[in-house]
């Protein structure tokens, strides 16, 4: 018998750090996960620990490294984390990393941001790192569970029709989805939270300025609008659920509905995923 692949480590290591800059302090929180993969085989064949780095050790690792090290750029903290596992422990040949980050913004009182008081904010940025012995590191940055809408300027027709089909066309739908998107660099930018902002907004102004004639066109020119916002950025995936938002049938009232009432509905949901090349 063979071991195909094999990798453990700690996930769901929770850590918040404050950033004080005298009165004024940022908070960065981040639910961490490191994986590591390598050479141990005579773990799982011989009862033999003597290459296994505790899951408890890992865990500590990366609260130390927060302290020491985490900044406003979750992207350098993962590189920190990966080169530090790869440099102390020769067994380990890959270092899988995913940072998810709960976002908060800075309140305002009368229209002037409070110095150290926050509110969270929607979507959850993530980074995933891989970092493997001899080789360049792997990044990829993103957000999930970005709930966006428009209420026009979406379509759907033109579509094949069978016995089974009972959609109706429209040019006048409303769009709703659950963004995932990520992008992978294919070089270190600047400044990681400046170019995460800018491919953010590119796709989001796509989302609401162009029509959707559908979520695969929509996701296509997302997916454009983001290479040409980052040159730093060599592939980007995309996953939008289909929030379907349905028309309220209101004829049995003596009533019309102009795409005014809908119905939300959570099941069952359309689910579209796409990754582009630049």
């Amino acid at each position: 018998m063979k071991i195909v692949s094999n990798r453990y480590g700690k996930r769901r290591v929770r850590v918040l750090k404050v950033i004080r800059d005298g009165a004024r302090h940022e908070v960065k929180e981040l639910d961490c996960a490191v994986l590591l993969e390598g050479d141990f085989g005579s773990s799982y064949f011989d009862a033999d620990n003597s290459k296994v780095v505790p899951t408890d050790t890992v865990k500590n690792t990366i609260t130390i490294l927060a302290h020491k090290l985490l900044g406003l750029e979750t992207e350098r903290f993962g590189l920190e984390l990966g080169r530090h596992f790869i440099g102390k422990y020769a067994q380990v040949q890959r270092v899988h990393i995913e940072l998810s980050e709960r976002p908060w913004n800075r309140h305002a009182i009368g229209g002037t941001p409070h110095e150290h008081t926050f509110l969270a904010g929607s979507g959850a940025p993530f980074v995933k790192i891989l970092a493997t012995r001899g080789s360049a590191e792997e990044i990829e940055s993103g957000v999930d569970d970005l709930l966006v809408m428009k209420s026009t300027g979406s379509g759907f027709k033109d579509y094949p029709r069978c016995d089974y089909t009972t959609l109706p066309e429209t040019d006048d739908r409303i769009l709703a989805t659950k963004v995932r998107a990520s992008w992978h660099y294919a070089s270190v930018p600047a400044d990681f939270n400046a170019a995460n902002k800018t491919v953010l907004e590119a796709v989001l102004r796509i989302f609401a300025v162009n029509f959707s004639a559908s979520v695969q066109a929509t996701m296509s020119q997302m997916a454009e609008a983001a290479f040409l916002a980052c040159q730093e950025i060599n592939r980007v995936t995309l996953a939008l659920p289909n929030k379907h938002y349905l028309l309220a049938n209101l004829k049995p009232f003596g009533l019309e509905n102009p795409n005014i009432t809908f119905v939300p509905t959570d099941e069952p949901h359309g689910q579209i995923e796409a990754t582009f090349n630049r």
